[in-house]
């Protein structure tokens, strides 16, 4: 153990010696390291947000369409729907005995480029995120009028909106729309907390509140003058999808199979865990592509302190020979040359290690508001240690390789090295 010490303590002075050489060294190690482990904990977060996007829905209902398709739009609120479904097929299936429940959705329209998701109190009765989290609200209530919205965190925040605000919704689904529905601005009764999911920016009006302002402009008026509670004055005709929970999870399958089959139009039932394996699989090669670059990076800069360790042999052969004079016998110059590479991988690696959790921990909030991938800043685990075990131990075998020049030249130059 002895031995081993005073062999640590001369690689910390040789490399204090060569402190810039070294700091550059470490320094390429660290951004690395913090490059490979950002983007790991970037995949994961990516992963994990995707998952936990819809939760406790059985089934989800729209025109025939894919699979992916269908998901893309009803739940991250991406791309277009192909077509509509009839009201009256949604009241079918909603009835069904095994049914517990439904949640029918409208798209089309916007509010400053946030999609604007028509629906009913439903909604928030019954949508769950991560592990069967409900929507809870930070401000205000749901929909207690026609013309009442629920705005997602993010929406609020970035259009500076508050409750009691007045919003107008604006057709189309891009951020600059040259229709607004201005003759009948909503007004903003509740604001829902985050939830890291594209919830957060989508402004949901009530499913009648949006039928009324897509009609007929002599309908509108004394539709919007009726009660509230006259829902038959409100039946839409059409709607985009519709969210289902099953009595049952054992009769989700034969659902699904009634809906596909369904003689009443051309509808497709998926299952958000079936659809979202596919997605991620369709994502799947991007993942690996980001984590075989990073891995690539780590190794360029553990090529380049086996270089900078390889280069400076020739300048350390006196010292090495020094060494030999005052007793060190050829493998104790091997191993302080294989410690030189570890310690200059670790440092590099706790370096990288303190820089990607302290940058997780700042840019968490951005990356949530800015791609609604939810980031939870938590210290290293298991497997980050693993990675860095795996460098550590990549870092020794390539600092044998100047090890066995050193320990083969030691034998060989004694004190006879010219300057």
């Amino acid at each position: 153990m002895r031995i081993v010490a005073t062999l640590f303590k001369l690689a910390g002075h040789s490399l204090w010696n060569r402190r810039t050489t070294a700091a550059l060294t470490v320094f390429a190690i660290s951004m690395s390291m913090t490059l490979f482990l950002g983007v790991e904990n970037l995949r994961k977060s990516a992963r994990e947000s995707f998952e936990a996007t819809i939760s406790d829905t059985d089934l989800i209902v729209g025109a025939r369409s894919g699979e992916v398709n269908l998901l893309l739009y009803s739940v991250f609120r991406l791309g277009n729907p192909t077509a509509n479904l009839d009201w009256e097929s949604y009241k079918i299936i909603s009835n069904q005995p095994d049914v517990a429940w439904t949640i029918p959705i409208s798209l089309g329209d916007a509010v400053r480029g946030f999609r604007v998701v028509g629906t009913t109190q439903a909604y928030f009765d019954h949508y769950r995120y991560g592990e069967r989290r409900p929507l809870n609200f930070a401000q205000g209530v749901p929909f207690n009028d026609v013309f009442d919205a629920v705005l997602g965190a993010q929406a609020a925040r970035d259009m500076g909106l508050s409750v009691g605000d007045p919003i107008v919704l604006s057709h189309g689904i891009g951020g600059t729309s040259f229709v607004h529905h201005d003759d009948h601005p909503f007004r903003i009764s509740g604001i829902l907390e985050t939830t890291g999911t594209p919830v957060d920016r989508a402004v949901h009006v009530s499913l009648e509140g949006l039928d009324v302002v897509h009609r007929p402009a002599s309908e509108r008026a004394s539709i919007a003058a009726g009660e509230p509670s006259d829902t038959e004055a409100f039946e839409p005709e059409a709607i985009t999808a519709f969210f289902v929970g099953m009595k049952s999870r054992i009769l989700t399958l034969r659902m699904q199979r009634q809906i596909n089959t369904y003689r009443g139009e051309a509808l497709s039932a998926v299952i958000p865990g079936v659809a979202l394996a596919q997605l991620w699989q369709v994502v799947g090669s991007v993942e690996v592509a980001l984590g075989v670059i990073a891995g690539f990076v780590v190794i360029t800069g553990l090529l380049g302190m086996l270089t900078s360790i390889l280069t400076s042999l020739n300048e350390r052969r006196r010292e090495m020979a020094l060494l030999r004079a005052v007793g060190a016998r050829p493998p104790a110059i091997f191993c302080l040359l294989v410690m030189e590479a570890g310690l200059l991988a670790g440092l590099g690696s706790l370096i990288g290690v303190i820089l990607v959790y302290a940058g997780i921990l700042l840019a968490a909030p951005w990356v949530q508001s800015t791609y609604g991938i939810l980031i939870i800043p938590a210290g290293p685990g298991l497997k980050d240690l693993q990675l860095v075990g795996a460098v550590l131990l990549l870092a020794l075998a390539l600092g044998a390789i100047p090890a066995w020049s050193a320990y083969r030249r030691s034998l060989a130059d004694g004190l006879s090295v010219q300057l």
